[in-house]
């Protein structure tokens, strides 16, 4: 049976997209709480479901596809740009494809505007009105209002038309920079993009016996089974290790490790390989905020999303990935080459801390990679020192490995600008075998 706050969320999925919903009217249509009907509204706005804005109020949407990042609803524009609806708030939920600045005629800038698009306008009332005509919304900028014909005219076409204070360059820059994060955050795979879902996995309940162990073990490929409660909550994790010498018939509650290591979805797949390689576990149960079992994640399938990861093509770039598209091999095989460009820098127009930090690691990782050791998963930097380095300075990075086992590494970095030693640290890894 669901529970109420599973209720809710259904209702909530059944509604219609541009719906507006409140606690009280929640509360009053299920007959719960308003506190169990408020925090079942914020889990929806979590997962996607709903948005909440300022001044205007919660609203059901159109939940995103991963691959759809791209794309921002209005609701999201007036959240990035501090926006004030001055009309068409039932078309809040709708996505805007494209964008364009009206800093044009108003017959050049109607070939320019196309259904789903926002133009973004100061104080030109002919302009809201073609574009709203033209399936357009409209974001006015520069904290101006615009006549009430318009705003009756987005209501009736169901477009919003919404007031900034800042100006049009701003607020182009605001929105590509929303665009550019999500990009970014498509990247980033999670856990749940990649468990093997519950319905697909092998798991054990507390009734079951050291035998029924043996039989998941043929079935599957793995020798680690969380333990399920009646409400499908892990409580419990059963090993190889648990049950040899166990007579068969021995109950698994007896053997099993209680409070096992789990995950949740949205946990990145660098997280949960880093939890593997440091405990030294195969398998992890993924599990929701009641730890109720959603899945499981081995660590074939973390390695799998990593190699593929590598593959894919990168678009949203972090500093991670220009610091990996900076690092270059040299003629020596134990020396890696960096330049310092303007997005390493801090305020004070020298090479940033956290990106010393990073060059390091990268180039630690091709070393070991070339010694065919396999992945570094950074259990520990210590930077001993770093001089001020101007843009444009050419590094020479020489990592010494000192100790490198089967699981383990400890490596000392030096970091040279025109033959001088501008940086040294320590590093301490952990190697995930390929």
């Amino acid at each position: 049976m669901a529970t109420k706050h599973e209720l809710i969320i259904q209702h909530i999925i059944s509604l219609s997209v541009g719906s507006k919903i409140s606690v009280r009217q929640i509360a009053k249509d299920l007959n719960v709480s308003e506190g169990t009907a408020y925090r079942a509204i914020k889990e929806a706005e979590n997962i996607g479901l709903v948005s909440t804005i300022e001044r205007v109020g919660t609203i059901r949407i159109e939940r995103k596809k991963k691959e759809n990042f791209e794309k921002l609803t209005f609701a999201e524009v007036i959240n990035i740009v501090d926006g004030q609806v001055l009309g068409g708030r039932d078309g809040l939920h709708k996505t805007l494809n494209k964008f364009l600045i009206g800093a044009m005629q108003i017959d050049a800038m109607k070939r320019y505007t196309e259904a789903g698009s926002l133009l973004i306008v100061g104080n030109r009332v002919k302009a809201h009105e073609m574009a709203l005509n033209e399936g357009a919304a409209v974001l006015i900028t520069g904290g101006f209002d615009t006549e009430d014909h318009i705003k009756q005219l987005a209501d009736e076409k169901q477009l919003p038309i919404i007031s900034t204070s800042y100006d049009s360059f701003t607020v182009a820059t605001m929105i590509n920079r929303a665009i550019y994060d999500q990009l970014i955050k498509k990247e980033i795979v999670l856990v749940g993009d990649i468990c093997t879902p519950v319905e697909q996995a092998h798991y054990l309940h507390l009734g079951n016996i050291v035998e029924d162990w043996y039989m998941a073990n043929e079935q599957s490929t793995h020798s680690r089974f969380p333990v399920l409660d009646k409400k499908n909550r892990v409580v419990g994790m059963v090993t190889s290790k648990d049950i040899i010498g166990k007579d068969r018939n021995t109950p698994i509650e007896k053997v099993m490790t209680k409070n096992p290591i789990h995950v949740q979805s949205k946990a990145s797949i660098a997280t949960v390989g880093h939890m593997m390689v440091w405990e030294g576990i195969e398998v992890v149960p993924v599990v929701d905020e009641s730890s109720e079992l959603k899945g499981i994640v081995s660590r074939q399938d973390v390695l799998k999303a990593l190699q593929q990861i590598q593959r894919q093509p990168q678009i949203g770039e972090t500093i991670d990935d220009i610091v990996k598209n900076t690092v270059e091999d040299t003629d020596d095989k134990t020396v890696y080459q960096a330049k310092v460009i303007p997005q390493m820098t801090n305020q004070l127009g020298t090479l940033s801390p956290g990106v010393f930090t990073s060059l390091i690691t990268e180039a630690s990782s091709r070393h070991l990679l070339r010694l065919k050791k396999g992945d570094l998963v950074v259990e520990n930097i210590t930077v001993y020192f770093i001089k001020p380095v101007p843009i444009d300075a050419i590094l020479l990075i020489k990592p010494v490995i000192i100790e490198a086992g089967r699981i383990y590494a400890k490596m000392d970095v030096e970091v040279y600008h025109e033959k001088k030693l501008i940086g040294k640290a320590l590093l301490m890894a952990q190697i995930m075998d390929r």
